[in-house]
């Protein structure tokens, strides 16, 4: 059918998670343990095969669905990114204790889903389309984060996420109706070339700020993240790990197919700048006073939503590539230090910064990656942090947002304190206070050692070698503007 335009060659990530999806619905239907076990004990291979097609299929460029699905560069490389977080959170997954035994099934078959719905998301190319997958991710989510075993706190936080989720779901189907009643369009490439200012269709704009606040919950943007701390700090350590990285992604690459529509000095870029540098302070300024590990991270995800949308505003070629280039520097550096978390907390518990005290001498290697994540997230040399930070600040410089870079050099000076503590505790701090760390057993197994060290390597090789890493997301942001 012309303009349907199918290529099953294309589609190879898509392909394999489905089946995953299907295998693990399978598993979880019959309750027959063995069976269940060999096919979760798949994901990490169809992991794997979903990163090689992407990979493959890198530099391709064609429409597939009558324009509402694309297969790009861009889509290519956060379904790599995707993948291989999936990857991660699967065998971050495997010790938990958390998840009660007879529900681990389930567990896989959720979280296999959401990963699906992502890599739907990163090739979505019609606003109807980026709706329904963003939601399919998002379903399975209200499943996993109650998911914790006799957790009100769990509890709680899955209330809190589909209340929130909810709520911005409705934004942006009503900014939906309202981009559709005034434009008649959705596909992304026929609303890059029409006029989105107030002055030119003032309904069109609003519906378009409103379906970028789905987006923003998404990303935890201020002042969509009242859900996240909460959220983090109730969900399970590795269920947290999840969720404050690969869905994050989603987000991005949404956004950054969306900048094809924006300009510098139009009104709606002007309040994502000022909504960018709310969420940089308000999350910085709130994980000072934090205590819990989970919960600081949950505030520090407010303020890296912000970073990302500096490279946003940029408009620029440079300034999504940044952005792309960030997004993946901050799943990486959060997935090492919530390995770290889950490594000290094999129990499953939630700890604080007096329970990395001493860490150090109990885990050197442990320690060491976890100064490496605490460095890039503050931004210093030589980590992925710090060429991602520089990169974003750079593509914004001389655009019209100076003052937005003023905003991140303050607040990477205010983030020091609270991330560099970590560092203080687990290498300086020796007392262990009373049924603090003393209670707690590490894991310390091979593999336990052995994600950290291929983590903690790849957050400081991507910051001594970032060159070839760019030129691929070079390559992605310039396939997404439109040409002049």
């Amino acid at each position: 059918m012309e303009g349907l335009n199918f290529h099953a060659g294309h589609l190879w990530p898509e392909l394999i998670f489905l089946v995953m999806v299907l295998l693990l619905f399978l598993g979880s239907m019959t309750k027959k343990a063995g069976l269940s076990g060999a096919i979760v004990s798949l994901c990490p291979l169809a992991a794997l095969a979903a990163a090689a097609g992407a990979a493959v299929a890198f530099y391709l460029n064609s429409t597939l669905f009558f324009g509402a699905y694309k297969v790009d560069p861009l889509s290519q490389f956060f379904k790599i990114l995707v993948s291989l977080g999936y990857l991660v959170a699967w065998f971050n997954s495997r010790t938990q204790t958390t998840v009660a035994a007879g529900q681990k099934p389930d567990y896989y078959l959720f979280l296999t889903l959401s990963a699906f719905g992502l890599i739907l998301l990163s090739s979505a190319a019609e606003l109807v389309t980026v709706y329904l997958a963003m939601e399919l991710s998002s379903y399975s989510l209200y499943v996993l984060i109650p998911a914790r075993s006799r957790s009100r706190e769990a509890a709680e936080a899955g209330l809190k996420y589909i209340i929130f989720g909810a709520a911005a779901t409705a934004l942006a189907l009503y900014g939906l109706a309202l981009i559709i009643a005034t434009k008649n369009a959705t596909v992304i490439s026929e609303l890059s070339g029409l006029d989105w200012s107030l002055a030119g269709g003032p309904l069109a704009a609003a519906g378009l700020t409103l379906f970028l606040g789905g987006m923003f919950f998404k990303l935890a943007l201020f002042p969509f993240h009242f859900w996240c701390p909460d959220v983090y700090q109730g969900a399970g350590n590795e269920t947290a790990a999840y969720v404050a990285t690969l869905p994050k992604l989603g987000a991005v690459i949404v956004l950054i197919r969306l900048a094809a529509l924006l300009s510098p000095g139009l009104e709606l870029t002007d309040i994502l700048a000022v909504l960018a540098a709310c969420s940089i302070t308000y999350g910085n300024l709130c994980a000072l006073a934090q205590r819990d590990l989970k919960r600081m991270l949950g505030f520090s995800s407010v303020a890296h939503a912000g970073y990302i949308l500096v490279g946003l505003v940029a408009g620029t070629a440079e300034g999504l590539a940044a952005a792309a280039f960030y997004a993946m520097a901050y799943v990486l550096m959060n997935l090492l230090c919530f390995w770290v978390v889950c490594r000290v907390a094999a129990d499953g518990r939630n700890i604080t910064y007096e329970d990395l005290n001493g860490l150090s001498a109990r885990s050197p290697l442990l320690a060491l990656c976890l100064l490496a994540a605490a460095f890039s997230l503050v931004g210093l040399p030589p980590t992925v942090g710090f060429i991602g930070k520089l990169w974003l600040i750079t593509s914004a410089w001389g655009r019209g947002y100076d003052w937005l870079v003023i905003v991140v050099c303050v607040n990477t000076a205010i983030a020091i304190f609270y991330y560099l503590s970590l560092v203080r505790h687990s290498y300086t701090e020796e007392k262990i206070p009373a049924g603090g760390a003393q209670a707690l057993t590490l894991d310390l197994s091979l593999a336990s050692r052995a994600g950290a060290l291929i983590l903690g390597l790849l957050v400081v090789l991507l910051g001594v070698l970032p060159g070839p890493v760019w030129s691929l997301v070079m390559a992605a942001s310039q396939s997404v503007l439109p040409t002049p």
